[in-house]
């Protein structure tokens, strides 16, 4: 079978398409013919060495697809079922190895493309909203890269709930998108200074809540767009590291809150793993959540697809096809 493969860590130049023997399952495994593979930026930060991954092996955190083969002692999936998966290493490629308590059944009516594609964006829109600043209607939050992948799942949980959404995207054509996805103001960071316009939209006193997944360059200023006692959620860096900071001046911005979470301490078991997915799948069944997932190229294009996630050329979710 074919699979995306890395040797050693570096630029997008690195990722191989090579012929690799096919997988056979393990006791508790099973093995996926993959349909559909999530491109994240966890793959960019495994690719160049940010985040360890001992070389060789094939890249990939996320897919869906369907059974072929289960290993010994499997009982909860069986050959035919369709399913999805995050969290195994090994998803770009046709076929692959994934416990079977990482897999999550996709209901009737979801594609194999709105599964992959659920998984971890969906996942993370989920517990940022639900979990670790859990908003309530009223409230207004802030939402950078509004119109990525992430971005535009927080823009529609939070109008479902109620929220006044502040977004900010670097294109008008971005800031359509995150308008038509629930967003009630977007901020062009590109024309504007987002902390400026937002002291501004909530008359100085600031939003409960910033979702940040960018990092490096919008930490500081996003700081200072909190309210007393708001919540920094930095979930991400796309634009790198942030520095090292003194918490004290958590305090004097308003004994702010700050947590830098992930996914994997929000799925750590099976019941919550299975209620996180079967919010976010029965939310696309039942058309509450839409997933844009026009990014799709082949998998032997798996280099193009990460240069244009790291271009911030892409909007929603990026897909590989096998």
């Amino acid at each position: 079978m074919k699979a995306i493969r890395v040797h050693e860590t570096g630029g997008p130049e690195v990722l191989r398409y090579e012929e690799i023997p096919d997988p056979t399952p393990a006791a508790g495994e099973a093995v996926v013919r993959v349909e559909a593979a999530g491109v994240n930026f966890i793959d960019v930060y495994h690719r160049i060495g940010l985040y360890k991954v001992a070389p060789p092996f094939t890249l990939g955190q996320e897919g869906a697809g369907t059974v072929e083969a289960v290993g010994d002692g499997v009982t909860g999936v069986a050959p035919g079922d369709r399913v999805a998966w995050v969290g195994v290493q090994g998803s770009y490629a046709e076929k692959t190895r994934v416990p079977v308590a990482k897999l999550v059944r996709l209901p009737d009516g979801v594609t194999a493309r709105q599964g992959a594609a659920a998984m971890l964006q969906g996942m993370t829109a989920h517990y940022l909203a639900c979990s670790t600043y859990p908003l309530k209607a009223g409230e207004t939050c802030l939402v950078h890269a509004a119109a990525g992948g992430v971005g535009l799942l927080l823009c529609q949980i939070g109008k479902l709930k109620g929220v006044r959404v502040l977004g900010t995207t670097s294109s008008e054509e971005k800031a359509a998108l995150a308008r038509a996805a629930g967003a009630d103001e977007v901020i062009l960071y590109t024309e504007k200074d987002f902390e400026a316009e937002v002291k501004r939209l909530t008359d100085g006193k600031g939003v409960q809540v910033v979702y940040d997944g960018v990092g490096k360059t919008t930490f500081e200023k996003s700081l200072n767009c909190l309210a007393m006692r708001g919540m920094m959620v930095l979930f991400g860096q796309s634009s790198g590291p942030v520095p090292p900071m003194d918490p004290s001046i958590l305090n004097g911005k308003g004994s702010l809150y700050l947590t830098r979470p992930s996914l994997f301490h929000y799925i750590a078991n099976r019941e919550e793993l299975e209620k996180r997915a079967g919010d976010v799948l029965g939310w696309i069944r039942d058309g509450k959540l839409q997933f844009r997932t026009e990014f799709e190229y082949p998998l032997e294009k798996a280099a193009d697809a990460q240069r244009a996630l790291e271009g911030r050329k892409t909007t929603g979710k990026v897909l590989l096809i096998p």
